[in-house]
């Protein structure tokens, strides 16, 4: 037998189409909650600048394991944030898909943010300047030209926080469990082959996911160069 036959069984494309599934949404909730964020922090002079921020870093520097039991406290039927949930009719957060994209929107969530704080602070005060010499609004200057001008800023931040949304896993055990079709996704599935001895198996996904890290820092590293340049 094929030995990619044996890895790639239905069960592990269920994974690898749940992981895409849930790093796509994560990624696009991500953005839309990061770029408010990013956008105060870059120009906030407040004294929450520096508690908010280190906040938003947390993920960071805290253990997955860590976080993800704080969050199954919070996501759990008993919790605070569980409990409003189940009133609401909105049905349990833990060990469920939704829980998953919580989970994976905190704990991806300075991966977003700080490479659209950097963009934002990178444009400087004179294009703003500019902007309301025209008499743009405040709300037409951010929409006309710190979003256009902020582009690249937002392409690194969607690929950093899809790939670390992939490769996540403390957080996803915590939380999801590694329940089949429903919250196993690549690395908890890989974790499953090396529980059960089955090392081919476990080989062919791990070199997916390096390939995958690989590629994703060699398109961030020739952004990078490709706007230095144009810099």
């Amino acid at each position: 037998m094929d030995p990619t036959d044996a890895a790639f069984t239905p069960a592990t494309w269920q994974a690898i189409g749940l992981t895409l599934q849930l790093a796509s949404v994560t990624t696009v909730i991500l953005l839309l909650i990061a770029t408010p964020i990013a956008w105060w922090l870059s120009q906030t002079t407040s004294r929450w600048r520096a508690p908010v921020g280190a906040v938003v870093a947390l993920p960071l520097v805290l253990p997955p394991t860590v976080l993800g039991f704080y969050l199954l406290t919070l996501l759990s039927p008993q919790g605070l944030v569980g409990t409003w949930f189940s009133e609401w009719g909105v049905g349990r957060l833990t060990f469920s898909f939704t829980g998953l994209v919580i989970g994976s929107v905190i704990f991806s969530l300075p991966f977003a943010v700080q490479p659209l704080q950097h963009a934002f602070q990178a444009i400087g005060r004179r294009p703003f300047e500019v902007a309301a010499t025209l008499r743009a609004s405040p709300v037409r200057q951010f929409f006309t030209v710190a979003l256009p001008l902020a582009r690249p800023g937002f392409l690194t931040a969607a690929i950093l926080s899809f790939a670390h949304t992939v490769g996540e896993f403390g957080v996803v055990l915590m939380i999801g469990g590694n329940i089949p079709g429903e919250t196993r996704v690549v690395s908890t599935q890989i974790y499953e082959h090396v529980e059960a001895m089955e090392y081919t198996q476990a080989h062919l996904l791990a070199a997916g996911m390096l390939a995958f890290s690989f590629v994703v820092l060699m398109v961030l590293a020739l952004l990078n160069r490709r706007q230095r340049q144009v810099l």
